[in-house]
C-alpha cells in the first residue's frame, strides 16, 4: 500500500511538473510576442506611368531586401496601402536584370506573397499599434501616397510620438505635403532620396509629376546623395531615408538600429 502512495505522490508531483513547464512555456511565449517589435510598411496602389501608357507601382528590392531584413530578426511586419488588397509591383523591378538574392527569395515565398495579396487598407491602420513606419519606393508613391491623408496624418503621429519612419529611393515623396508645427517635416533635416541624375538615367525625368531632389530642396530639406546607383542613407533624429534600391537593406539596418535602442 505504501508503495502504491508514494507512486502516486511521484505521478502527481511530475503532473504538476509538466504543467508548471508548459505553463511557464506559454507565458515565456506570450511575453516574447508582447515584446516583439512592430513595423508598418506602407506601399503605392498606383500603377499608371504618368500617360505613357506603361504601368509603375512598388519596386520589388525596395520592399524585400527591408522585409527579410527586419523579418529575420523578430520584427512583426504589417502591410499596407491606400486601396488595400494586391498593390502594383514596377515590371521592370520583376525583370531578371534587377534580380538580388532578396529579390529571388521573395519570388519563392508564398507566405509573403499572400500577405501581399491582402494588404491593410491604410485608413485602418493605427499607429499606436506600431513602433515604426516603413514607405518602399517605386514610382507609384509619386502620384497617390504624396497626397494621401491618410498617409501624411500617419507620418506626422509616428514623428511627434517619438518613433522611427523610414523612406527609400522615391518613398521619401510622401514627405513632400508632411508638415510638423505647419513647417515641412524635412526643414533642416538631412536626407537623401533618388537624384536627378538617377532619374534622368532612367528616363524619366519628363514623365514623373516632380523630381524627388527638388522637392526636398524646395522644402527646406539638407539633401545629399552619394554615388548613382550605390547604397547611400541617411539618419537624421527618427527620419531615415535612403538615396536609391541599393540602399534599402541600409535603411532597414538603421530602422532596426532605432528599434534596438
Amino acid at each position: 500500500m505504501k508503495r502504491i502512495l508514494a507512486s502516486l505522490l511521484v505521478l502527481l508531483s511530475f503532473g504538476c511538473k509538466v504543467k508548471s513547464t508548459a505553463t511557464t512555456t506559454q507565458k515565456n511565449h506570450l511575453t516574447k510576442k508582447e515584446n516583439m517589435k512592430k513595423v508598418v510598411f506602407v506601399l503605392t496602389s498606383h500603377d499608371e506611368l504618368g500617360n505613357t501608357g506603361e504601368k509603375t507601382g512598388f519596386w520589388i528590392e525596395e520592399f524585400a531586401a527591408p522585409y527579410y531584413e527586419l523579418a529575420d530578426q523578430g520584427v512583426e511586419i504589417t502591410i499596407a496601402s491606400p486601396n488595400g488588397g494586391l498593390p502594383p509591383i514596377d515590371p521592370k523591378s520583376a525583370d531578371p536584370s534587377s534580380a538580388t538574392e532578396d529579390t529571388k527569395r521573395f519570388d519563392s515565398d508564398r507566405a509573403v506573397q499572400e500577405k501581399l495579396k491582402n494588404t491593410v487598407k491604410l485608413a485602418d491602420i493605427n499607429a499606436a499599434d506600431y513602433d515604426a513606419i516603413f514607405y518602399p519606393g517605386g514610382h507609384g508613391p509619386l502620384w497617390d501616397l504624396v497626397s494621401d491623408k491618410n498617409s501624411i496624418s500617419l507620418i506626422e503621429t509616428f514623428y511627434t510620438t517619438n518613433k522611427p519612419i523610414a523612406f527609400v529611393c522615391h518613398a521619401p515623396a510622401v514627405l513632400k505635403n508632411v508638415k510638423i508645427k505647419d513647417a515641412y517635416l524635412v526643414k533642416g533635416k538631412k536626407v537623401t532620396g533618388f537624384t536627378n541624375e538617377e532619374e534622368e538615367a532612367v528616363g524619366l525625368t519628363k514623365i514623373v509629376p516632380f523630381l524627388l531632389e527638388d522637392a526636398l530642396k524646395a522644402n527646406g530639406a539638407l539633401y545629399s546623395k552619394g554615388e548613382n546607383w550605390a547604397p547611400y542613407a541617411v539618419e537624421d533624429g527618427l527620419l531615415i531615408t535612403g538615396q536609391n534600391p541599393a540602399s534599402s537593406k541600409l535603411v532597414a539596418k538603421k530602422l532596426l538600429e532605432q528599434l534596438n535602442k
